[in-house]
């Protein structure tokens, strides 16, 4: 069974520990190549604008507060659902999103659920397509990734790979922040693109 120790940590270390992890959902094994940190409230360690744990714990955002392994999911733009890792001490915002990752088994499975439109590649390029070819949902909001019975499990690499690091995808806040980390060379990892409402390049943190 795996430790959550090891995420017990800044954002920015527990999403470079993500990567390379084996992502286990519903007849669905992955390797994780891409992730994003998300820290938290203007008064915590990791003040970060673009967190959704910004201003402060509510019913939604509550478990990106800890413990650390807990799965927390949303849904981006009321349709997508995306997962994040909690990350940090029980009690402090931070959170890792997973962006992409490489279908490893299953792959059958990812396939009818992404449809036959779909290129193996990009089965889980992008959050949602993570979520929708691994089978998480909504009701997996708070799962205890170091369960081994859980649908949806996490076990980290014993070596994680050096990654490549730049500014987050689609953000408005924080839009320079080199939070974005992925595996180089991986046709799985999505493509930046930056949000039309952020600032000019140069202009954000």
């Amino acid at each position: 069974m795996m430790s959550a120790e090891p995420l017990a940590v800044d954002p920015v270390t527990a999403a470079r520990r993500l990567l390379g992890a084996t992502l286990t959902g519903r007849d669905v094994v992955a390797t994780i190549v891409e992730v994003e940190a998300y820290g938290g409230p203007q008064d915590g360690p990791w003040p970060d604008a673009a967190a959704h744990s910004y201003r402060g714990p509510t019913g939604r955002n509550a478990v990106m507060f800890g413990p650390a392994g807990r799965l927390y999911t949303y849904r981006s733009h009321g349709i997508h659902v995306c997962a994040n890792v909690a990350c940090a001490k029980d009690g402090v915002a931070g959170a890792v999103l997973l962006r992409a990752a490489v279908i490893e088994s299953g792959a059958d499975v990812a396939a009818r659920r992404r449809g036959p439109a779909i290129k193996p590649t990009a089965w889980a390029r992008g959050p949602g397509n993570l979520c929708a070819a691994l089978g998480i949902t909504m009701d997996d909001n708070g799962v205890d990734l170091c369960d081994p019975t859980a649908a949806v499990r996490l076990q980290l690499a014993a070596q994680p790979p050096p990654p490549v690091s730049g500014p987050r995808v689609g953000v408005s806040k924080a839009a320079d922040r080199p939070w974005r980390f992925w595996l180089a060379d991986r046709p799985e990892v999505s493509l930046y693109r930056r949000s039309p409402r952020a600032p000019a390049p140069g202009d954000s943190d």
